[in-house]
């Protein structure tokens, strides 16, 4: 089989930045014809020394307009891929699929006037892309990004999302991102304390961003660990916000690739 027939291209790691002892992101080479969506993923191959090769999803935390491609990662104890992954360095080859994956887009929705990104973990990956493309800036009048992690040293890319606004191509659409942080299971300056689901319960999310979650306004993604998401739906769908399918159009977007 040529290279071109095959359904993945071999990359180049250009950086590995660990963020704490389990996290981590990485820069990849991309190829010229890989194209995609912010809020999709691609599948990531990684070479095992006898040979064999171990594929997982991940999306992409890059905007589509970048020259490389951008990932973010958790290190997961005997996890098949993630070990081999975590072991890898600069110069060091990924394999990565051609075509990118996933319904984690904007175009999954119709109308809307805020929209609302509610991660856990590296679930705040595709959110990354979407904040970093125009589209989202562009239909929205609000943007909240709601990000949830045990502890605060595992909040990521902070200094990113801070600095948004301050990107020249984003500039127009200052004051329309807020950043709401969620840490669970410690005290952290400027972050709400509780679960989503719970926050979206007890009214303490909606008072944090001061502005109400509705059918007719709001638009919600969700992306982190299935528990959060099957969770969270459930309370969204109490408020009248449903799942948003290809043949009804709702307010509610989901990732289920884990």
């Amino acid at each position: 089989m040529t290279a071109s027939a095959e359904k993945f291209t071999r990359q180049t790691l250009l950086d590995v930045q660990p963020l704490t002892p389990n996290l981590f992101s990485l820069r990849v080479t991309r190829d010229a014809g890989f194209r995609f969506r912010s809020g999709q993923f691609a599948r990531l191959g990684v070479t095992k020394a006898d040979g064999s090769v171990v594929w997982r999803a991940y999306s992409m935390v890059s905007a589509p307009h970048d020259e490389h491609l951008d990932f973010f990662s958790i290190v997961v104890p005997g996890g098949e891929f993630t070990s081999e992954l975590s072991r890898l360095g600069a110069g060091d080859t990924l394999l990565i699929d051609r075509q990118a994956f996933g319904f984690l887009t904007l175009d999954r929705f119709v109308g809307g006037r805020d929209l609302w990104l509610l991660a856990t973990g590296t679930g705040i990956a595709p959110f990354m892309s979407i904040l970093q493309d125009f589209e989202a800036w562009e239909r929205f009048d609000s943007i909240k990004l709601v990000y949830s992690v045990r502890e605060a040293k595992e909040l990521a890319y902070v200094d990113e999302i801070a600095g948004l606004e301050q990107r020249e191509y984003l500039a127009e659409y200052a004051g329309k991102l807020q950043f709401i942080p969620v840490v669970t299971r410690e005290q952290h300056p400027g972050a709400l304390n509780q679960r989503i689901t719970t926050l979206i319960e007890n009214g303490e999310l909606e008072k944090a961003a001061g502005l109400e979650l509705s059918p007719e306004h709001s638009r919600v993604m969700l992306c982190g660990n299935p528990e959060m998401i099957d969770e969270t739906r459930k309370v969204l769908k109490a408020r009248d916000l449903q799942l948003s399918l290809s043949k009804r159009p709702g307010q509610v977007a989901v990732e289920n690739y884990w």
